[in-house]
């Protein structure tokens, strides 16, 4: 038999007898080969923009040390920071309220809204009752062994921080990284506020954590999600305010914090966006195939 003939009768099977050796390869073998198939390029800015709820994240991380370093070297007064998390609370739910309009109606809205209310006092509440405790929780234990925690644990928080955008169909469902990440930031808080002097500064950083780590990535990434100018500007205003805090209390760390705000939101796209140009994936008939599956629509009648 020809080799003609062998091509017209080849077929991709195993369980027929077939006149040609197991080793031969057709000519139509790549005639289905195709490179980078699901590619999507990406560009700079747009890479800039994403990133910048990194460097959100950070910027929070950094000005919650700041407060601490200033509470602890009563350079901040405890009673002033309750008050501006109180006001921030406030700020930062006006501008949910104003985000979340019109993608629920008015009875679910309510029914949150009471919700976050209530909430909010029994946090309030159990801080308040619970900031004598906290103040002496690691009274036996050394300041370096909390220093190397809280970093830990602030490190653990950054990496697995969920960065997405806040899907109205995902509102209510969270990530388990995102909800380790949460609790490492609250824990690293904890252990800090341990080594302020008085219950007031405890109360007071512990109710700034709260807001930081719990409340503000479920409101930055619903900006995240609805209005890119709005994450542009609280991008500049948190790092802004960071390295305001910050440069008072060591010059130092504010050139570390500036160089990984350059590093994460300009240089970091631009390697990715370098780095695209190797991307070599080759899809042909030797892949195995990839599954379907149809959903079954439900006609009500």
């Amino acid at each position: 038999m020809s080799k003609d003939e062998w091509e017209a009768e080849w077929e991709r099977v195993l369980w027929k007898k077939k006149p040609y050796p197991d080793n031969y390869v057709p000519r139509s073998f790549l005639s289905s080969l195709s490179k980078n198939p699901n590619f999507k390029p990406y560009t700079y800015w747009q890479l800039v923009i994403l990133s910048c709820s990194i460097s959100q994240h950070l910027a929070s991380i950094y000005v919650f040390l700041a407060v601490f370093m200033g509470l602890r070297q009563r350079l901040l007064d405890p009673r002033a920071l309750v008050w501006i998390s109180v006001g921030v609370f406030f700020t930062g739910y006006a501008i949910w309220e104003i985000l979340e309009r019109g993608r629920a109606d008015s009875t679910v809205r309510t029914t949150n809204r009471a919700k976050t209310v209530k909430g909010s006092i029994l946090v309030f509440l159990a801080l308040m009752s619970l900031s004598p405790v906290l103040k002496t929780l690691t009274a036996a234990t050394s300041s370096d062994s909390i220093w190397a925690l809280s970093a830990s644990l602030f490190i653990l928080n950054a990496l697995l921080a969920d960065y997405t955008a806040l899907r109205p169909q995902s509102h209510r469902r969270e990530r388990l990284t995102s909800v380790l990440s949460m609790n490492a930031a609250i824990s690293s808080s904890v252990v800090l506020a341990s080594r302020l002097s008085d219950d007031i500064s405890v109360f007071g950083l512990i109710l700034f954590s709260v807001q930081t780590f719990a409340l503000f990535p479920m409101l930055r990434r619903r900006i995240q999600d609805t209005a890119k100018p709005l994450q542009i500007l609280v991008t500049i205003l948190l790092c802004g305010l960071s390295i305001a805090l910050t440069y008072p209390l060591s010059s130092t760390a504010t050139y570390l914090y500036i160089a990984c705000y350059t590093f994460v939101t300009f240089v970091a796209p631009g390697m990715l966006v370098w780095a695209q140009r190797f991307k070599n994936e080759i899809r042909g008939t030797w892949d195995p195939a990839v599954p379907k599956v149809y959903r079954r629509l439900s006609v009500s009648r």
